[in-house]
């Protein structure tokens, strides 16, 4: 076989619909679901899906700007006082924006070998906790918080094959549930899945 018809590898982020949730009686915000689907031997997992906030992506770029200051990193859409979650034009302008942003961070070899961005895209885990996963403060690996939000997001019919295959030893996984994942609540319900934005209460 030539290196011609070796696979290319992909990695395809789709950023969409978007949410209103409510974080308190008088405040809202808008989430955006992240898909990713790859081939990339970069990610843990081929297929993944969460739900994240405006300002975790503005927390992500910074992270990532002081982890690789010689690189020039994307630009987020910029934050305007102007902004009207109830409009439309406002709401998808944002999310275009968001992609391209991902589009652009997952053509560099630098920032994807970045820890804090797998844990962004493929579990639900706060800003915090992912700064303490990825300064080794939390009983759980990068790797272990991945599986971990997998594990509780059963979408992917393929990626669910996959990990019966390795059942056996799968007894490893789940002592992550116990070591303290805890923002794993949130991740039950803020996944791909297409029930109701129930965190909205």
């Amino acid at each position: 076989m030539t290196p011609k018809h070796e696979k290319q590898e992909f990695v395809t982020v789709l950023v969409r619909d978007p949410r209103t949730q409510k974080e308190d009686s008088w405040h809202s915000y808008i989430d955006y679901e992240i898909f990713i689907h790859t081939n990339s031997m970069c990610f843990t997992r081929k297929t993944s899906c969460v739900r994240r906030r405006f300002r975790e992506f503005v927390w992500l770029r910074q992270r990532l700007q002081s982890n690789a200051v010689l690189i020039q990193l994307p630009e987020l859409p910029s934050k305007t006082p102007f902004f009207n979650m109830n409009n439309p034009h406002h709401v998808d302008h944002r999310r275009r924006g968001l992609q391209e942003f991902l589009e652009k961070i997952l053509q560099d070899a630098l920032l994807l070998s970045d820890s804090r961005l797998h844990l962004f895209l493929q579990t639900q885990l706060s800003p915090e906790d992912m700064e303490a996963c990825v300064s080794g403060q939390t009983k759980y690996s990068v790797a272990d918080a991945i599986h971990e939000f997998a594990s509780l997001n059963r979408r992917f019919p393929i990626e669910d094959e996959e990990r019966k295959k390795g059942k056996n030893g799968a007894d490893s996984d789940s002592e992550s549930s116990s070591s303290g994942l805890g923002p794993s609540d949130d991740s039950i319900s803020c996944g791909c899945k297409a029930s109701p934005a129930s965190e909205e209460s």
